[in-house]
């Protein structure tokens, strides 16, 4: 049995430079809050252009295809270089490697918001992912060496919290921005609104962030280990050869090309699973230390944090398709209609740890079946083809509370036992495996949804919502069952 104080990190001695509250300076609330901002920044970005894509579309006479890679392309690049970005972060040190992402994101938000054409804003949208690689992996890896204990906890708990908000934030405020049509813009303000964001935050930064390398031995084997050109390239390879046709795949009907790509991203999967095993093995430094992978609980809270994001992602995506072209909503209506579900994800995130030692044990278990059962609940009450009324939102408050469930106790516990100069390693792979998890909802989900409107007027679209509500049902209990097989193999072997 998993007890509250087993799931909880234990402080760092004094000596390693924390303080009481298990934090390692005097400025924790101005450190976190900074690169929780930039969090939720690069996060909104994710999501903000999809209400602006049609005029964008319009403006720019952007074909379907170039729109899809203005929306894409910054998601593709920020999924790629994410563990790039993580081992960066270990050679520069995490302030300056997230400084200097910040200083590109921000530059690459004011070149999108002056592009003139469609190829431009594709070209810095890429940028502008690669940016958001470089600075986001350090969040995680600055919290993980900056704060120990109950600070730990809060600390992540929060970073939880912006992941749920930044998705509906993202939708609710690209359709106020682009209703507003400030000063004639239209849609360039969803990017210029980085800029003085952006900049604040640099300034800030400079301030508050820690930027000297990291000492000591710690510092010399980040030198040591460089960057694993040969691992980075076919880990570049497989990930873009993965994302590129999940993005496209659905607009272009998936054309052949694109079933080739995820066939050959496979392959290189399997080649640098194999090159980063026999470097290992031959004493050379691999891109992700083998190590982290064996961190108890890492891979399977890895896989399951994939599923939640893939849960989130998807059923973002196919509601807000459910409500504008099935129901009719504006996309500033539509976006608000998840602030409940934003608000339910931060609030348990901001408090599950505080909640009675006797339920610490079944948190993620339940916060699965919780998504599973309120999926159906949100496919039953729109299945008629209506908006659902009261109960769709008390369905949608326990979509939030189930996927905080699933998400929160699961991060923080796997970076429980995480070192501090294995952060950067860790961080890395859980935030790709976030952002990878999000790309595979959109394309599973969104897909299924999209394939399911044959069905003439209201009937269709609520008939295509209840499949998909039946399949994220179904994913959330491929959540339950990992937890489930990883506790009987713990079991097991205490036995044995």
């Amino acid at each position: 049995m998993t007890s509250t104080s087993e799931a909880t990190p234990r402080s760092v001695p004094s000596k390693d430079g924390t303080t009481d509250n298990g934090v390692t300076d005097g400025r924790p609330g101005r450190l976190l809050a900074l690169v929780l901002a930039a969090q939720f920044m690069a996060l909104l970005d994710t999501f903000i252009v999809n209400v602006a894509a049609p005029t964008i579309r319009t403006e720019l006479g952007a074909s379907g295809a170039g729109l899809q890679l203005v929306v894409a392309g910054y998601t593709i690049t920020y999924a790629v270089l994410l563990i790039t970005g993580a081992r960066l972060g270990g050679l520069l040190g995490h302030g300056r490697a997230h400084l200097a992402g910040l200083t590109v994101f921000t530059a690459a938000s004011l070149a999108c918001g002056l592009a003139a054409d469609t190829g431009q804003l594709i070209a810095f949208r890429l940028i502008q992912g690669m940016g958001a690689a470089v600075m986001i992996p350090q969040v995680l890896s600055l919290i993980q060496r900056h704060f120990t204990g109950a600070a730990r906890i809060r600390a992540l708990g929060a970073y939880s919290a912006v992941l749920a908000t930044g998705a509906a934030a993202g939708q609710v405020v690209g359709g106020v921005l682009v209703s507003a049509d400030l000063f004639g813009a239209g849609w360039r303000p969803v990017f210029l609104v980085n800029v003085p964001i952006g900049l604040v935050l640099l300034g800030l930064g400079r301030r508050v962030l820690p930027r000297e390398p990291r000492a000591g031995q710690a510092r010399e084997e980040a030198r040591a280990r460089g960057l694993d050109l040969p691992g980075l390239v076919l880990l570049t390879a497989a990930v873009t050869l993965f994302a590129v046709p999940l993005v496209l795949g659905q607009e272009l009907d998936w054309p052949a090309w694109s079933w080739v790509c995820l066939l050959a991203s496979v392959v290189f999967f399997a080649g640098f699973v194999a090159y980063e095993t026999r470097l290992a093995a031959g004493g050379g430094a691999p891109l992700i230390a083998l190590r982290v992978l064996r961190i108890p609980g890492i891979a399977s809270a890895a896989l399951r944090i994939l599923l939640v994001m893939a849960i989130n992602a998807g059923f973002l995506f196919a509601m807000t398709l459910h409500v504008q072209g099935g129901l009719g909503y504006s996309a500033l209506r539509a976006g608000l209609m998840f602030a409940p579900t934003a608000v339910a994800f931060g609030a348990v995130g901001l408090t599950w740890r505080r909640w009675p030692a006797g339920l610490q044990r079944v948190l993620v278990p339940g916060g699965f079946v919780l998504v599973a059962v309120a999926s159906v609940g949100v496919g039953l009450v729109m299945r008629d083809g209506g908006d659902g009324g009261f109960m769709l939102y008390a369905a949608l408050v326990a979509m939030g509370i189930g996927m905080s469930l699933g998400f929160s106790p699961l991060l923080t516990r796997a970076l429980a036992n995480v070192r501090p100069e294995d952060a950067a390693d860790a961080s890395g792979v859980l935030v790709t495996v976030t952002q990878l998890g999000q790309l595979i909802g959109v394309a599973t989900f969104g897909t299924l949804y999209l394939n399911r409107l044959d069905a003439p007027g209201a009937h269709g679209f609520s008939h295509a919502l209840w499949v998909c509500a039946l399949a994220l049902s179904a994913a959330a209990i491929v959540g339950v069952s990992i937890g489930l097989v990883r506790r009987r193999q713990r079991v097991d072997s205490q036995q044995g």
